[in-house]
């Protein structure tokens, strides 16, 4: 009997592009494969449990209140070079936790969707002189220098462009495999529409807006919703507030005030139905959203992106010409209501955006993690 491939895939944060992007790809491996084992889990808490929590509230209080901090932060060779003696002081002290794990479990290859993790496994190696495959796997369209070090084995990239930039990092081009973001391939998968209409209370003549910010709920949505009501023509809007209580109570108690039928909804698992049924999405543009926006070749509207991986990803998306940027959520009316008085620009939206889609992501690197393995 063959022995069971061990696959270890690690994020940070669990509600979260990184954590979404290793469930798909574990999915795909078992979908693949039933020689194999995973153990998929959230690097930080596992090796600092306690401040985890501490920075996470505080990343999410930058980004709330004070995003050009992150800004000054987020791929900043000064801050970067700075931070390096503190970041091998860090990666030092989770290296035994590290061994008792990969000790434990043996692996036959680490997948990282994080550079934080992935920085971490890649001294480790070092350290220990260890031989598994180590994979990064980049969930947005800017290949940030945190990513770089010589025990990569791989790096998955959105596309052949961004594998470009990695190379200008100087990684070599053989590592490099543009493969896309991954996704839960379920989005591949037929919709049944009508059903779809029908439980939501929606009529299927009427144009569809997908209204989201993440599955934290993030962003300006009420401002959002409320500068929609200028738009003349009739269409339905459906708002997925995922964790953000506040927000959702906050839409619940005015959404009676409102002349748009809207759906309300709170985190959801069926994006993939709610996409298909669209005509547009308004969204914050992490890389996992886009890359299920970009399967469904459903045109973007993204309104003040956070600075990071977020501008850099809106940059992306409108040079493909397969989102619109709006600077503020009071002129996201003129947009929307040009865009239904003119379905041709919808389409070629539409496109744009089938043109920049990966469907495949997640089975094309599961097979790759088999390959090496």
């Amino acid at each position: 009997m063959l022995k069971k491939k061990n696959v270890v895939l690690m994020y940070i944060s669990e509600v979260s592009g990184h954590h979404s992007a290793t469930l798909a790809i574990e999915k795909a491996l078992h979908t693949l494969s039933s020689n194999i084992e995973t153990l998929n889990i959230n690097a930080f808490r596992y090796t600092n449990p306690i401040s985890e929590k501490v920075v996470n509230q505080i990343y999410t209080t930058v980004i709330k209140r004070t995003p050009m901090i992150w800004d000054l932060i987020y791929d900043n060779p000064t801050v970067k070079e700075r931070l390096e003696k503190i970041k091998d002081a860090i990666h030092k002290m989770n290296s035994k936790k590290f061994q008792r794990l990969f000790g434990k479990f043996h692996p036959d290859a680490v997948i990282c969707t994080q550079a934080f993790p992935c920085g971490m496994v890649a001294d480790y190696k070092k350290m220990y002189n260890a031989h598994f495959p180590l994979i990064a796997v980049l969930t947005d369209y800017v290949p940030h220098s945190y990513w770089i070090y010589d025990n990569v084995d791989f790096y998955v990239v959105p596309s052949e462009e961004i594998g470009h930039r990695l190379m200008l990092k100087g990684v070599p081009p053989e590592k490099i495999k543009p493969l896309g973001i991954p996704f839960d391939f379920k989005f591949n998968a037929p919709v049944d529409r009508h059903k779809v209409y029908a439980s939501l209370g929606l009529d299927p003549r009427v144009p569809t807006m997908l209204l989201m910010g993440g599955g934290q709920g993030l962003g300006p949505i009420k401002s959002i919703v409320k500068a929609l009501e200028k738009v003349e023509m009739d269409f339905q809007e459906i708002i997925v507030c995922g964790v953000n209580k506040k927000l959702y109570s906050s839409l619940q108690k005015k959404i009676k005030k409102y002349g748009k039928k809207i759906v309300l909804l709170k985190y959801v698992d069926n994006i993939n139905e709610l996409m298909t049924i669209s005509q547009l999405i308004v969204t914050k543009p992490g890389g996992i959203t886009t890359s299920e926006a970009l399967s469904k070749k459903l045109p973007m509207l993204i309104i003040k992106p956070i600075p990071g991986q977020e501008a850099s990803n809106t940059v992306y998306l409108t040079e493909k010409n397969a989102a619109i940027k709006i600077d503020h959520p009071r002129h996201i009316d003129l947009v929307v209501q040009d865009l239904f008085e003119h379905p041709h620009k919808i389409s070629q939206l539409s496109e744009c955006a089938g043109a920049l889609s990966k469907p495949n992501a997640s089975m094309d690197i599961a097979k790759l993690i088999l390959e090496v393995a």
